[in-house]
């Protein structure tokens, strides 16, 4: 049988979401931009600085010698390196973070917490695990909270995929 243009099927038709799906998303969205929002407010309310800034604080904090690859914070903290680098910028500024040439790689840096990197994590911490336990933990069963660690898990490990050429914000 000859086939025309005009005879081919077109892309397939979207898979849509069902209307359980539909409120689950609508659910999740809404649950987890309001729970950034809090978290963000509290932390800016409190130490002065957005709740990325104080997740980069925190790497840093747990990293060997307080001292990490900017890669390898990007990565962490699953941001791109421009955005990274305007965020190390601003805690430099604040005295919290400081920046050491690489001395394995002289075209890297190191990314530094500070002493008063450190008293600010101290400070800030108590009120910041408050923040989480009000906000997420207080609400959930410890059933709940080990099924939404292992959903968060599997929804991650599907949105980072492996090989040097996936597009991960940390690689842009």
């Amino acid at each position: 049988m000859t086939t025309y243009p005009g005879d081919r099927p077109g892309p397939p038709e979207p898979r849509w979401l069902s209307d359980d799906e539909q409120r689950t998303w609508q659910a999740y969205l809404h649950a987890t931009t309001l729970l950034e929002d809090h978290l963000d407010r509290q932390l800016q309310r409190d130490a002065g600085m957005p709740h990325v800034y104080y997740g980069l604080l925190v790497q840093l904090s747990e990293a060997p010698e307080k001292r990490l690859r900017m890669t390898e914070l990007a990565e962490g903290a699953k941001i791109t390196r421009s955005r990274l680098s305007h965020a190390v910028a601003r805690l430099e500024k604040n005295g919290w973070v400081r920046r050491e040439e690489c001395p394995s790689d002289k075209r890297g840096q190191l990314a530094v917490l500070t002493e008063e990197g450190e008293a600010m994590l101290t400070r800030s911490a108590p009120g910041h695990v408050a923040a989480v336990r009000q906000a997420l933990f207080d609400r959930l069963t410890p059933e709940q909270t080990e099924s939404l660690g292992a959903i968060m898990a599997i929804v991650a490990e599907g949105l980072q995929p492996s090989g040097s050429g996936a597009d991960l914000p940390w690689r842009r």
